[in-house]
C-alpha cells in the first residue's frame, strides 16, 4: 500500500506539474495569438469600428476570437484577387493627358465648372481616357434588347464576345445558344465568359450546352471544394457585356433569361430592366476589357478583332472597370466625386442601395446645398434582406431632404446614375458593398445631354407612379421590423 501510495503521489505530482506547464503554455499561446491577430486588425483594417470590434473579439475570447478573425476578418478577397488577376490598368498611362474628348465633354456641360473639372478627377482615378464620337441607346426589358442582340449575333462576320453573370437555359437562353452556335459554324470567332457561380442558376448549365455547339467557353473562378468557399462566393464577375466585330457593344445590368421578359404578365419571376447599345470608338475599350477577362479565365492572351470603330455619334464615353484586385475603390470614388460636383440634380435608380458612408455623406451634403437628390428603388425586392438593410438607413437621407420613391412591382433591376442631366453611368454595378467592394464590375461614363434627357424623362415617368417614402414611414415601423432591419444592415457587407 505504501508503494502504491507513493506511486500515486508521484503520479499526481507529475500530473499537476504537467497541467501547470500546459496551462502556462496555453496562456502564452493565447496571449501571442491575441496580440498577433489584434495587431493585424489594428494595422490593416480601414474602418475604425471594424478594427475595434475585431480587436475586442481577439482579446476577450481566447483562441476562438483569433480563429474567427482568421476565418472571417482577414480580407483574403482582395489579396487573392490581386494574385489571380493583374492590374488591368497597366496598359494606360498613370495620368492620361488631356485630349480632344476632354474638351468636347466640357463643351457638353452647361452647368458650370464643377462637373467639368470632375473630368480630371475621373481620369486620375480610372487611368483611362475619354473617347469621343459614340452613340448610346437603350432598350426596355428582354423584349426590347434580346431581338437586337440576337440580330447582332446573326450578322457578326468576324468576332462575337459575350460575358454574363447569369445565362439561363430556358427558352430565351437556348435562343442565344443556338444563335452563337450558328455563328461558330459561319466561321465567327465566338467566345463566352460565364461566371463560375452564376452559371449554376440553371440546369443544365449554359456552358455545357454552349460547348456542344462548338462555342469556346471560359468559366470565371468556378467553385472548388478544396478552397475556402468565401473566396469563390465573393470573387464574382458581375459584368454583362457583348461585342460584335469590334464595332457594336451591348452593356448594362441585364442577364440572359426568361426572367427579363417583363411584358409576360404570367411570368411570376419577371424582372423589369434596361440595357444599352454602344456604337463608336469606345467599343474598342470594351473589347479590351473582354480580352483581359478571357486571358484571365483561360490563362492565355488571344487577340480580338483588331478593328478601330468609326465615330457614330456625339456621346463622349469612358469605360470604368472595378473589382477587389484594385488598390482604389475606383467606382465608389468616381460616384462620390460626381455627386460632389453636381450643380442641379443627382438621380439614382438602383435595385440594391446600401451606399458606403462616404457616399451617404456627399448625398446629404448635396441635398443641404440645394441640389435635388432623387433615389428610386424597387418596393418589391428579390433579396428581402437587402431591402431591410436599406430601410434601416433611409432615415439618414430623408432627414436632410433627399427624395426617395418606391416603384411598384414587379421587381425593377434597372441601374441609372445621373448628374445634372448631362452626365450618367450605365453598367452592371449596384450601389451596395458587393458591387463596390467584392464583384468585378463594368460601368461606362457617358457625357450626352440628349441621352440623359431621355433617361431623365423615363425616371420622371416612373416617379409619378411610385410611392414616396417619408420620414414618418421610417419612424412608424414596428419594433420587430426595426430589429429585423437593423440586423440586416449589420450583416449588409456579407449580403
Amino acid at each position: 500500500m505504501c508503494i502504491e501510495g507513493g506511486v500515486r503521489v508521484r503520479f499526481d505530482g507529475e500530473r499537476s506539474r504537467f497541467m501547470a506547464l500546459f496551462s502556462s503554455l496555453a496562456s502564452i499561446a493565447a496571449f501571442v495569438l491575441a496580440v498577433a491577430s489584434a495587431g493585424h486588425a489594428l494595422l490593416l483594417k480601414r474602418d475604425p469600428r471594424a478594427a475595434l470590434a475585431w480587436i475586442a473579439v481577439c482579446v476577450l475570447i481566447p483562441f476562438v476570437g483569433p480563429l474567427l478573425y482568421f476565418l472571417f476578418g482577414i480580407n483574403r478577397v482582395k489579396t487573392k484577387a490581386k494574385k489571380l488577376r493583374p492590374d488591368d490598368r497597366k496598359s494606360f498611362p498613370p495620368f492620361p493627358e488631356r485630349n480632344d474628348a476632354d474638351e468636347l465633354a466640357r463643351s457638353l456641360i452647361r452647368t458650370g465648372e464643377g462637373l467639368a473639372e470632375f473630368i480630371n478627377t475621373a481620369a486620375a482615378v480610372t487611368k483611362r481616357p475619354l473617347v469621343a464620337g459614340n452613340r448610346v441607346d437603350f432598350y426596355h426589358n428582354g423584349e426590347g434588347v434580346y431581338p437586337a442582340m440576337i440580330e447582332t449575333i446573326e450578322s457578326a462576320t468576324r468576332s462575337l464576345f459575350l460575358t454574363t453573370y447569369i445565362f439561363e437555359t430556358n427558352r430565351t437562353g437556348r435562343r442565344f445558344i443556338a444563335a452563337l452556335g450558328d455563328a461558330v459554324r459561319r466561321g465567327v470567332d465566338v467566345r463566352v465568359i460565364l461566371d463560375g457561380f452564376g452559371e449554376y442558376y440553371s440546369c443544365p448549365r449554359a456552358g455545357t450546352l454552349l460547348k456542344k455547339e462548338g462555342v469556346r467557353v471560359g468559366r470565371f473562378i468556378p467553385p472548388r471544394l478544396l478552397v475556402i468557399p468565401a473566396l469563390h462566393i465573393n470573387l464574382r464577375n458581375h459584368r454583362k457585356l457583348m461585342i460584335a466585330d469590334g464595332t457594336v457593344g451591348f452593356a448594362g445590368g441585364m442577364n440572359i433569361g426568361d426572367r427579363h421578359l417583363a411584358e409576360n404578365l404570367g411570368n411570376s419571376d419577371r424582372v423589369v430592366d434596361m440595357h444599352f447599345r454602344i456604337d463608336g470608338p469606345v467599343v474598342a475599350t470594351l473589347e479590351e476589357v473582354f480580352l483581359d477577362d478571357w486571358a484571365f479565365v483561360t490563362g492565355r492572351y488571344e487577340p480580338g478583332s483588331d478593328i478601330q470603330p468609326e465615330p457614330e455619334g456625339d456621346a463622349v464615353c469612358r469605360v470604368i472597370t472595378d473589382g477587389p484586385n484594385e488598390d482604389l475603390d475606383k467606382l465608389a470614388m468616381v460616384l462620390i466625386g460626381a455627386v460632389t460636383a453636381a450643380k442641379k440634380s443627382v438621380t439614382i435608380m438602383t435595385p440594391y442601395f446600401i451606399p458606403p458612408r462616404e457616399l451617404m455623406a456627399v448625398l446629404q451634403a448635396a441635398s443641404l446645398r440645394g441640389i435635388r437628390v432623387l433615389i428610386v428603388l424597387p418596393e418589391q425586392n428579390n433579396l428581402p434582406p437587402v431591402n431591410w438593410a436599406t430601410r434601416n438607413m433611409l432615415w439618414e437621407l430623408l432627414r436632410w431632404g433627399v427624395e426617395v420613391y418606391y416603384q411598384p412591382p414587379p421587381f425593377v433591376h434597372t441601374k441609372i446614375f445621373m448628374i445634372d442631366d448631362h452626365y450618367l453611368h450605365i453598367g452592371s454595378a449596384n450601389i451596395d458593398p458587393r458591387s463596390l467592394r467584392l464583384n468585378f464590375e463594368l460601368a461606362v461614363e457617358v457625357y450626352d445631354a440628349t441621352l440623359a434627357g431621355r433617361l431623365a424623362e423615363h425616371v420622371e415617368q416612373v416617379r409619378r407612379r411610385s410611392r414616396q417614402v417619408t420620414l414618418e414611414d421610417m419612424d412608424s415601423r414596428s419594433f420587430p421590423a426595426r430589429v429585423r432591419d437593423s440586423l440586416a444592415w449589420l450583416l449588409s457587407p456579407y449580403l
